[in-house]
């Protein structure tokens, strides 16, 4: 007779744990019975592959293989390899281990206050020293403008003041050639140019200009006054201490000596010895000379308004030749001396 048949233990239901697998677990209640004996060993058998299990996390996120789970080792997947961020109960995005975190591109008010304010002081800045640049570059320009482009500061002939003229110098000549840079403005004016061209003026030796601001001028003349006199067809030619020609007269102005010395070529040394003779006489002196005559530059002559006679001879050592005759002339017994020879100023002679 045979036995009746044994109750089969109810399958274990598959249940899924927190992390998404599915594991076997026995049921509450079964009881413990025998059952067939199980071999000790069993001979491995050769896996079949499987399909890789698909996990989802509880936020709805689908969980990423680690490498360790890929190359077989079977470690559960983490926080750190859901693929994104989650987001929580109430939408909020979660980091990888569920904990709260802002969206990307939102900022706290008071920090796009404090970034819109330095942008603000920023184009500040920029607008202050793009203002300031212009402003110092129209500036600039307009003084320039002023200075030398308008008439302010144009030359006025009314403001013009000559001076140092002298007897031969005409002022109203100078007038006109300062008249013709009129209405230039002063800092662009060619004081050089104006001078050479007063320079070329009858009588005038040197001349300094100078700007009076705003409008003048101060021109400061050096005229060639004549020291002597030299005999020419219809007057007498008026030298000065330079032998230069300053103009002809008629008869020989009162208080120049009278030079007799032809004034071509032959004569112009024999004329610069008779004015060394005069450019080397104190004033008192120079001033008692009626004439000089020079027919050679070695035999120099000159006759003094008393009518008294001095041999000067060349124009070497004049100073010393000056001495020896101003000594002489002191000399109380030397009163009736009509010939002084000082040609030889060491061994001068009195007749």
């Amino acid at each position: 007779m045979r036995p009746p048949p044994r109750p089969r233990p109810a399958a274990p239901r598959p249940d899924r744990s927190a992390a998404g697998e599915r594991t076997a677990r026995p049921p509450a209640s079964a009881p413990a019975r025998p059952g067939p004996p199980e071999p000790a060993t069993r001979p491995p058998a050769e896996e079949a592959p499987t399909r890789p299990v698909r996990r989802v996390a509880a936020s709805g996120r689908e969980l990423v293989p680690s490498t360790a789970e890929r190359a077989g080792q079977g470690r559960p997947a983490t926080g750190s390899q859901v693929r994104g961020r989650g987001r929580g109960a109430a939408g909020v995005p979660t980091g990888p281990r569920g904990t709260p975190t802002a969206p990307l591109g939102v900022v706290s008010h008071g920090m796009a206050e404090r970034l819109a304010e330095r942008d603000a002081m920023r184009r500040h800045r920029v607008r202050n020293r793009v203002l300031g640049w212009t402003s110092g570059v129209l500036v600039v320009a307009a003084l320039v403008w002023v200075a030398f482009f308008s008439t302010v500061l144009g030359l006025d002939p009314e403001d013009v003041t000559i001076s140092g003229e002298g007897t031969v110098v005409d002022p109203a000549q100078v007038e006109g050639v300062v008249a013709e840079a009129a209405g230039v403005p002063l800092p662009r004016l060619d004081t050089v140019a104006l001078r050479e061209r007063v320079l070329a003026l009858n009588g005038v030796r040197d001349v300094e200009i100078r700007r009076a601001w705003p409008t003048g001028l101060t021109v400061l003349l050096e005229s060639r006054e004549p020291v002597v006199a030299v005999p020419v067809d219809g007057g007498f030619a008026l030298l000065d201490a330079d032998g230069v020609r300053v103009r002809t007269d008629p008869v020989v102005p009162e208080g120049l000596p009278e030079i007799d010395a032809p004034l071509d070529d032959q004569g112009a040394k024999a004329l610069d010895a008779a004015l060394v003779l005069l450019n080397a006489l104190p004033a008192d002196l120079h001033a008692q000379v009626a004439e000089v005559s020079a027919p050679t530059r070695d035999a120099v002559r000159m006759t003094l308004r008393d009518g008294v006679v001095v041999e000067w001879g060349s124009s070497e050592e004049a100073a010393l030749k000056v001495r020896v005759l101003q000594t002489l002339r002191a000399v109380p017994e030397n009163a009736g001396v009509t010939l002084y020879d000082v040609s030889a100023p060491t061994i001068p002679v009195t007749r």
